[in-house]
């Protein structure tokens, strides 16, 4: 609970908005019905009721999005009514909807639903006891919500570059492990909408300890950065390259057959052997192929190409293994297997 709460920022704001709702509408709504002010204690009732049903949603599915809108929705629809009902006293509880609108939804859709919130109250006259009431609830309500959509702007900014850096592996620049797994769940679930077929590659440096043993971890960062160029440079802008830990890489190919996978990890494989060196020695790389079955899961998939990947290193190191497989070599004919 409190990790969803830390980490899903939208949600934290619709159970803030529910939690405030409980404490502070309650109070109000009993005060009314033991008034004998029933249709306000009822337009309380309704709206702390539609604000609850909303984080519940939210809790239960996931869905800040659509939840979110529709919190904002009540608690403005739910200012004006109380407005309506209980005259200039009213507005006043349309501040606090005015700001979290912005956090609850998009800045966009805010400034509509904060738009035509206005417009109700100015076209109907709701509560406003003189024009100069009005202007002046309108010019403190559009500073308010101008406030809040300017932050709400840079928030929202400042949390895609975040979640942008949180997929990225620092020292090389390509995605990481918290990329993959969210990339092989869009592939599986891709393969089973459309058919499309999917490689995965994962590839291992041979004996790179010796290289930070013998020369320091600098010297190992340049060989890394340097293997991800010439990954970059040998396959195609729609294959992905994921840093899994170390020395080892994933490399995820959309679209590609057995024979395509077969013939672009030959290719890699010898160019890795061709450019890639250590500051005294070529450095090699040992790879385990999978191609994505029906109806395997990610992790099925991906262990798979960990499996060949194991037997590519206990064969020797500097060679490519297909799952179920052999081992891919070049022949003067072309690609083959050795089995």
């Amino acid at each position: 609970m409190l990790y969803r709460l830390r980490h899903d920022f939208r949600l934290s704001i619709i159970t803030m908005l529910g939690v405030c709702a409980i404490g502070g509408i309650t109070p109000f709504a009993v005060f009314r019905f033991l008034d004998g002010n029933l249709l306000a204690g009822f337009v309380d009732t309704i709206i702390l009721l539609g604000i609850c049903t909303a984080m519940a949603y939210a809790w239960m599915t996931g869905d800040t999005r659509r939840s979110g809108f529709v919190a904002a929705l009540i608690a403005c629809g739910g200012g004006v009514a109380v407005a309506a009902v209980l005259g200039n006293i009213g507005l006043f509880w349309l501040y606090p909807p005015f700001i979290t609108s912005f956090f609850l939804t998009s800045p966009r859709i805010a400034v509509i639903i904060n738009g035509a919130t206005l417009a109700v109250l100015v076209a109907g006259n709701i509560a406003f006891e003189s024009t100069e009431h009005m202007l002046s609830f309108v010019t403190t309500a559009l500073v308010v919500s101008g406030c809040a959509y300017v932050f709400a702007l840079r928030n929202e900014s400042q949390r895609a570059r975040l979640e942008h850096l949180a997929t990225l592996d620092p020292l090389t620049g390509v995605k990481n492990r918290r990329a993959l797994e969210e990339e092989l769940q869009a592939a599986v679930a891709s393969q089973e909408r459309n058919g499309l077929p999917f490689a995965l590659a994962l590839l291992d440096l041979d004996h790179f300890k010796q290289v930070n043993d013998d020369h320091g971890h600098s010297a190992g960062d340049e060989v890394l950065i340097d293997c991800v160029e010439v990954i970059q440079r040998n396959t195609r802008q729609a294959d992905q390259l994921f840093r899994y830990g170390g020395e080892e890489f994933v490399l995820l190919l959309p679209g590609v057959e057995d024979f395509a996978m077969r013939s672009v990890l030959h290719n890699l494989h010898q160019a890795l052997r061709r450019e890639l060196r250590s500051p005294t020695s070529p450095v090699t790389a040992s790879f385990g192929l999978a191609l994505l079955r029906p109806g395997e899961t990610a992790d099925q998939w991906l262990a798979r190409a960990d499996d060949a990947l194991y037997r590519a290193k206990e064969n020797g190191r500097d060679q490519v293994c297909i799952a179920g497989e052999g081992t891919l070599k070049a022949e003067i004919a072309g690609v083959g297997l050795i089995d």
